[in-house]
Formats: C-alpha cells, sequence, structure tokens
C-alpha cells in the first residue's frame, strides 16, 4: 500500500501543561520558583522540544503530506494503513502510540538527546528522514513488537506496548488468587507487572533495581543479572508479596510463552484496576468475579530502524 500521508505525534510540554493549568507562563513561574524550583529547566525543554518539532514539520511538508496529533486524541484516532505514524518525543509516546497504529510503519524521533534515554527513540530530526524515505520507497528496515494482552471473562481486553499492571488503585494491598503452570495461590501485594521486551528497561528495571538493591545489603559480591526476553515472551513479577495465614508467596516471577498464560481472579471487591504502560486512563475495572487471562495479543506494532 502506498504511503499518502504522514501522522505526527507529539505529547504537550510540561510548560504547556503548567500554563494551561495557571492560565499564563507568568503564574505557572510564580508557582515553581515560589516552592523552590527550577522554572528556566521548564523553559528550556519546552523550547528545545519545539525547535525540534518545527525541524521534522519543516523537513517533513518537503516529502510528504503530514499532519499533527496530539497524543490526547490517540484513542479515537483512526489510523489507516495508506498511513505513516512519526512520534516525537519520550520513549513512553511510542509505547501509547503503538497500540493504535494498527500496523502502521512508526519512526521514533527523540527530540532531546541530553534529556531523554532514547531506548526506543532510534532517529533524531537530523536523519529521520531517511527512515522516511525507505519507508516510502518500501525499503524500510523494521522491528516487529508484540504486545501483552489482559482478556477478561467479560469479553473486555487492554493491549500493553511496554507493561501492564495489575493491582488496586490505591496504595492499599491488592487481593486476588494467581494461576501459573498448574499452580494457585492466594495473594496480598502492591500488584503485579507484566512486562514484554520493549518494557524490560523500564518499570520491570526497576523491580529487579529494588530486589538486588536489598539483597546486596547482606550478600558479598553479588552480580545483578537481568534477563534477555524474547519477542514471544512477557515477564512478569509480583511487587511485595505479603506471606500470611491466608496468602502465600511461591508464585512471584515467571515467563509467559505463547503456549501458557497467567491467570488472575480478583478478590477486591471495590478500587481493582488493570491499567497498561503507565497511562491509568487506559484501564480495565478488576473487581471482586472478573478473571484476567494474561498472554500475547496477537497484534503487533512495526518499528522503523536504521
Amino acid at each position: 500500500m502506498k504511503i499518502e500521508y504522514a501522522i505526527i505525534v507529539k505529547n504537550k510540554t510540561r510548560l504547556e501543561s503548567l500554563i494551561e493549568r495557571f492560565n499564563t507562563k507568568a503564574q505557572a513561574k510564580f508557582y515553581i520558583e515560589n516552592l523552590g524550583g527550577n522554572f528556566e529547566d521548564y523553559v528550556l525543554e519546552h523550547e528545545i522540544f519545539h525547535h525540534s518539532l518545527n525541524s521534522l514539520q519543516t523537513q517533513l511538508s518537503k516529502i510528504v503530506k503530514n499532519k499533527t496529533v496530539e497524543r490526547l486524541y490517540l484513542p479515537s484516532f483512526i489510523f489507516s494503513d495508506n498511513q505513516l505514524i512519526i512520534v516525537i518525543g519520550q520513549d513512553g509516546l511510542v509505547a501509547n502510540t503503538a497500540k493504535y497504529s494498527k500496523g502502521c510503519p512508526i519512526i521514533a524521533v527523540n527530540p532531546d538527546k541530553d534529556r531523554y534515554d532514547g531506548v526506543l527513540l532510534p532517529f533524531d530530526t537530523s536523519d529521520f528522514v531517511l527512515g522516511v524515505e525507505n519507508v516510502l520507497s518500501e525499503k524500510l528496515k523494521s522491528k516487529t513488537m508484540r504486545f501483552a494482552e489482559a482478556r477478561l471473562n467479560d469479553g473486555q481486553r487492554l493491549l500493553a506496548f511496554n507493561d501492564l499492571f495489575i493491582g488496586a488503585a490505591s496504595h492499599v494491598s491488592a487481593r486476588y488468587k494467581i494461576s501459573f503452570n498448574q499452580n494457585t495461590e492466594e495473594h496480598s501485594s502492591s500488584g503485579l507487572i507484566v512486562s514484554t521486551p520493549a518494557g524490560s528497561t523500564g518499570w520491570l528495571s526497576s523491580i529487579f533495581n529494588m530486589a538486588y538493591g536489598v539483597t546486596g545489603m547482606f550478600e558479598k559480591n553479588l552480580k545483578p543479572k537481568r534477563p534477555k526476553l524474547k519477542d514471544s515472551e512477557l515477564l512478569f513479577a509480583v511487587r511485595e508479596p505479603f506471606q500470611s495465614i491466608r496468602t502465600q508467596t511461591g508464585i512471584t516471577a515467571g515467563i509467559i510463552k505463547n503456549q501458557n498464560h497467567l491467570t488472575i481472579e480478583s478478590l477486591m471487591p471495590s478500587n481493582g484496576i488493570i491499567f497498561s504502560d503507565g497511562i491509568e486512563k487506559d484501564f480495565l475495572q478488576f473487581n471482586s468475579g472478573a478473571i484476567a487471562k494474561i498472554g500475547i495479543a496477537p497484534e503487533t506494532a512495526e518499528l522503523v530502524i536504521k
């Protein structure tokens, strides 16, 4: 299918969100500086981002028709197979966009290399045009990314590019029954993280950091290791499992593959939740009676690489 349109996906800068909250830049500055914050960092971040965005839009307009969409409108935006997607922003914006991409090629651009790690952002404004030209000429190099899926017993489902969180909406303990590899336990914990290979350097990595940090206090010469997940694998980890008369801690982590699933039954009368990729507004309610089957989704995303 010939590409006819490019969709640029962006998010608001922190400065834009502050001005939206306080009505004017001056009021936002007063608020931040009155609390001892560095307002100039917000301004610098904003200026660098918009310089990169303007450069991207100018270069792209010479090659293909395009329009810009705010991250806020992604859930209701309908992508078509004659479009190419260009994401400019943080790594998390790539994850947010991929879930709605419907297989359209995604070129991810890092607008500020001094600020963003760019694990999912192989391009910047100096070289993204090469990626665009390769897509237009159908010579693109791409990597197929798999999604995690949470499917409820009432038919609802939620996709995750990076990770799923299953637990309580507040800081109280989550109560649920977990089944994996023919074993079943009742848990009280801070919830579970289910990570894709793409998300293994994100939220999941913080769980490893905590585990190795605590263990390292008591174990000498500890050598931290992190699993390298295959494209067809997910890793789940239970956060802070609590052992009691009713709750167990035997199932704390595992690898989910195509042929097996993780099943979780909610024991929470209210405030149970499943959300994906750190976006709490993108969620499923997970209260008593709900059973979630976690596995690999059939959908994929295509990330253009160099």
